[in-house]
């Protein structure tokens, strides 16, 4: 028993000393994480202090002596208001205000119609009214929630009308006054809003339609930076050895950010187009031109996945043929990514783009592809029939003739068929069947491929990465248009830094708009 617990001594005081260095660290990690935070995004901090103070100048309604006796505990419906409105944007706020502000008021007026109907029969009669009115508004109005329409820019409003509507009528059956009522809680909701507009659109606001416009700009950056480095990485003899799973890969963040951000863009354009007009220019903010681009940026994003598939995909080119069209396939990239870049430092800018955006050297560049191409047809012809047309395959450099990841007979299947046919007779020392994982790779090294063929299907969709481009410049156009940029300027430099966009969309907003 003593040497027990001698030996268990050790160790419990080690646990202990573990345990009492964590809980000491703890402290320090929470104020790092607090300041990575707020110093990623020092609006966060603005935003919290705005919705303290309005808060705390809400909260004087309950607290002082004079305000109470006048309001009541209607009083806490400001402070329930400021609570559930005042967002991280000003568009953001004017929507759940305004909607708020409005379905209130139907709500009174409807509850009050209500109840000067029922007050005309019995007591017995008036319920039943009231139950049969609470029923039908309540159905009609979820049924109303149904509507894309409705449900995309009156969502809110809705739900507070619905609320504000029972919370009334079912109350007045006990009450006489449901004027009084419904006026006073109309009142502390207005005040409430009204706090909530002031510090949403005077006090340091937050726009949404910034926050579009700079996810944008760095939408486009991060497309062009994955096509160089996808393109890179392409060329680069440790291809091989590449890590499929690699969670830092750099080529992932750039169109990552494009295809996810659907449900963001929609969300930030409806609150933009709830935003008055605050440019230098007092131009409406072309919300839908946004949201038009970045669906032209997810359709591109889309092909830029595609094209770094094919770094990941089991049957390669060999290198050695890899290399044979490097030059023309960097230069075609760097291209494509100088033409990204150059869109996205217009929009950055707010100026229109260069009527040369378009140049001969991206045409240049598309003619180099071609002819190198075409200047070694024997690499894209895997058949007896098309060896034959174009000679010995013996003069191709490196002496790379045979793809090496990929057998070009029907060996491989001629001896998975005799070993099936083995297993199918059990042998009598009870030898178990296993399944064999690699029929699908057998089945396929069975055929005959050209070792180019892998880097065909890469050099198509780094061609329709520069077709997918006349997409993605008209809608910029139109969005230079839509928005009155200035007109281009030779003298006008072309500088370009990618920041993380400081975009903030808070889970209610996504909770309340997650079917838009």
């Amino acid at each position: 028993m003593g040497g027990s617990d001698g030996s268990s001594r050790p160790e419990d005081e080690t646990e202990r000393s573990q345990f009492s260095a964590r809980i000491c660290r703890l402290p320090r990690r929470i104020w790092l994480r607090v300041w990575e935070v707020g110093h990623e995004d020092p609006r966060r901090v603005i935003h919290s202090l705005k919705v303290g103070i309005s808060l705390s100048s809400v909260s004087l309604l309950y607290l002082l002596e004079p305000s109470f006796k006048g309001i009541g505990n209607n009083a806490i419906w400001a402070v329930m208001t400021v609570v559930v409105v005042l967002e991280f944007t000003a568009g953001a706020t004017l929507c759940k205000g305004l909607n708020g502000g409005l379905g209130t008021l139907i709500a009174g007026s409807l509850a009050f119609f209500i109840q000067y109907i029922s007050n005309e029969s019995g007591q017995v009669l008036r319920a039943v009214f009231v139950g049969i009115a609470v029923f039908m508004i309540g159905a009609a109005s979820t049924y109303l929630r149904f509507f894309p329409y409705i449900k995309k820019n009156y969502d809110y409003g809705v739900v507070i009308f619905l609320l504000t509507f029972n919370l009334i009528t079912v109350s007045s059956y006990r009450v006489d006054d449901v004027l009084k009522i419904a006026s006073e809680r109309f009142y502390m909701i207005a005040i409430g809003c009204g706090i909530c507009l002031f510090m949403s659109l005077l006090i340091f606001p937050h726009w949404s339609g910034e926050d579009l416009h700079n996810s944008t700009v760095c939408k486009l950056e991060g497309l062009a930076k994955s096509i160089q480095a996808c393109v890179n990485e392409y060329f680069d003899a440790n291809l091989a050895e590449t890590e499929d799973n690699s969670t830092e890969d750099p080529i992932d963040k750039g169109y990552k950010a494009v295809l996810d951000s659907n449900s963001a863009d929609e969300t930030l354009a409806l609150h933009a187009s709830w935003e008055p007009r605050h440019s230098r220019y007092c131009h409406i903010f072309p919300w839908k031109q946004y949201v038009e681009l970045g669906t032209a940026l997810r359709h591109f994003g889309y092909t830029v996945v595609a094209l770094h598939g094919c770094l990941r995909t089991e049957i390669q080119t060999p290198l050695a043929v890899r290399l044979l069209f490097k030059d023309p396939c960097i230069r075609l990239a760097g291209e494509v990514s100088r033409v990204l870049m150059e869109l996205s430092s217009s929009i950055s800018n707010r100026r229109n783009c260069s009527p040369e955006i378009l140049c001969d050297q991206l045409h240049d560049a598309l003619q180099d592809l071609n002819k190198a191409l075409k200047s070694q047809p024997r690499l894209f012809v895997g058949s007896e029939d098309g060896l034959a047309k174009h000679g010995d395959r013996r003069d191709l450099p490196g002496s790379l003739v045979s793809l090496k990841t990929v057998k070009t007979d029907s060996s491989a299947l001629t001896e998975w068929k005799s070993k099936r046919a083995l297993r199918s007779h059990p042998r009598d020392d009870g030898e178990m069947k296993t399944l064999r994982p690699q029929l699908s790779k057998i089945a396929i090294t069975s055929l005959e491929f050209s070792e180019a063929l892998p880097f065909a299907a890469f050099a198509t969709l780094l061609v329709e990465t520069v077709a997918k481009l006349d997409l993605v410049i008209e809608e910029v156009e139109e969005l230079g248009r839509t928005a009155h940029f200035k007109d281009f300027k030779h003298v006008d430099e072309i500088t370009v830094t990618c920041e993380k966009p400081k975009v903030n969309v808070p889970g209610n907003q996504l909770a309340s708009h997650g079917a838009e």
